[in-house]
């Protein structure tokens, strides 16, 4: 299967395409294992969970066609970054969304939510 990304930078890309007759693996929306963690704890633990389901799944991070993210404070938007740039597959940065959301636990700081392809 081919993903094409256009305007793609490390963290995303504006563009993704990708053939329909694949399957299309949708995850739920991902919190931390822990949410006494900081908020790059937090990210890192769920970038984990989101690897291996992934695989569970039978695909990897570098066919995620796009992404959303909830960020309980936005002013933590630079924080997430640093740990989702250093995650992202090089050349393979979903089509990406990140919006400030009150979440389910005060305690947590981001969920992120992926869609992958699967050949």
């Amino acid at each position: 299967m081919t993903i094409e990304r256009r305007r793609t930078s490390q963290r995303m890309s504006h563009i993704v395409e990708f053939p329909l007759s694949g399957t299309m693996v949708v995850l739920a929306g991902q919190v931390s294992s822990d949410p006494d963690l900081d908020l790059a704890g937090q990210t890192r633990n769920i970038l984990d969970k989101i690897d291996s389901l992934l695989i569970e799944a039978g695909t990897d991070k570098s066919a995620i066609t796009h992404a959303y993210v909830w960020l309980a404070h936005v002013t933590d938007f630079d924080a997430m970054n640093a740990v989702w740039d250093a995650w992202v597959a090089p050349g393979h940065a979903p089509a990406r969304a990140c919006v400030e959301a009150r979440l389910a636990d005060p305690r947590l700081r981001v969920e992120i939510q992926v869609f992958a392809a699967k050949s």
